[in-house]
C-alpha cells in the first residue's frame, strides 16, 4: 500500500473533518476516522478484519495530537475542568493498556467492528435524548472518577475514539454545564490516546501481513497526514463551539453517527 496522492488528499480531507469535530464537540474525531480509514484502507488490499484493527489504532493515534491542539484553544477560554481531569486521568491510563494490550488483541476485527457499531449507535441516540440531569446530582468522589476513567479509557480503546461519547454524556449527567463537559474532554483525550496508543503498538507487534511503515497496528503514513490536517482544524472547531448552537448540531451528526455506526455494522457481519 503506497502513499499515492489521492490516498492523501483523503486522508486529509479526513484528518479536517476529524479535527473539527473533536474540537466542536470534544469527541476526538474517532467516530468518523474509523469507518472511513477502514474504507481506504480495505479498498487497497488490506484484509478487511485487520483493517479494522489498523483503522482503532491508526485513529486513537491522531487522538494524540488532535488533543493537544483542541484544548489549548478551550483552555485559552477558560473552558477546560482541570479538577476533574486530574481525578478521571489515572483511571483512564489504566482502562486503556486493559483494552489495547489486553481484549484488543484478542478480538477478532468483526467483533471490533460490531462493537464500534454499537457504542457508536448508542452514542447518537444520547446526542437525540439529551435528557437532563436530576438538579442534586454530582460528580463522584476520587474512587468513583478513577472508575469512570476506566470504564472510559477501556471503551475508547476499544472502538479508537477519544472518549468523548462517553465523557461528555458522564460529565453533563452529572450536571458539570456542556461547554465545560466538551472542553474537559478534549482534556481528556490525551491521556486517553496516549496510553491506547502505546498499547497498539506494543500489542501489534506479532500481527503479520502489516503494510509496510507501520508500528503494530498503526498505519504511520496514515497517522502523519490525518495528524497534520487535524491539528490545524481542532482550533476552528473549539472556536465554533463557544459560539454555535451545539445542541443543535449535535442532533445533526447524531444522525450521522448512525450511518457510521450502520457501516461498520455491515463490515463486521460480513466478516464474521
Amino acid at each position: 500500500m503506497t502513499l499515492e496522492p489521492l490516498l492523501i488528499v483523503e486522508l486529509a480531507a479526513l484528518g479536517l473533518a476529524g479535527g473539527f469535530l473533536a474540537g466542536l464537540l470534544g469527541i476526538g474525531g474517532g467516530m468518523v476516522l474509523v469507518p472511513f480509514i477502514t474504507a481506504i484502507i480495505t479498498s487497497r488490499g488490506v484484509d478487511p478484519s485487520l483493517a479494522v484493527k489498523m483503522a482503532i489504532a491508526t485513529s486513537m493515534a491522531t487522538i494524540v495530537f488532535t488533543s493537544v491542539s483542541s484544548v489549548r484553544a478551550h483552555h485559552q477560554r477558560g473552558a477546560v475542568r482541570w479538577d476533574i481531569v486530574r481525578q478521571i486521568a489515572p483511571g483512564i491510563v489504566i482502562g486503556g493498556f486493559i483494552a489495547s494490550m489486553g481484549v484488543f488483541a484478542v478480538l477478532k476485527g468483526a467483533w471490533l467492528a460490531l462493537v464500534f457499531a454499537g457504542f457508536v449507535g448508542f452514542s447518537a441516540s444520547q446526542m437525540l435524548r439529551d435528557r437532563k440531569p436530576k438538579p442534586s446530582r454530582t460528580l463522584p468522589g476520587a474512587a468513583g472518577q478513577v472508575g469512570a476513567g476506566s470504564v472510559i479509557g477501556f471503551l475508547s480503546g476499544l472502538v479508537g475514539a477519544g472518549g468523548g461519547f462517553v465523557s461528555v454524556p458522564y460529565m453533563t449527567w452529572c450536571n458539570v454545564p456542556i461547554h465545560n463537559a466538551v472542553a474537559t474532554s478534549a482534556a481528556l483525550g490525551f491521556p486517553i490516546a496516549l496510553a491506547n496508543t502505546i498499547g497498539f503498538a506494543i500489542s501489534g507487534q506479532s500481527v503479520v501481513n502489516l503494510p509496510p511503515s507501520s508500528l503494530g497496528y498503526i498505519y504511520l503514513p496514515a497517522l502523519a497526514v490525518i495528524a497534520c490536517a487535524s491539528v490545524l482544524m481542532a482550533p476552528v472547531g473549539a472556536k465554533a463551539a463557544h459560539s454555535l448552537p451545539v445542541k443543535a448540531l449535535k442532533r445533526v451528526f447524531a444522525f450521522v453517527l448512525f450511518a457510521l455506526a450502520g457501516y461498520m455494522l455491515y463490515k463486521g457481519i460480513g466478516s464474521l
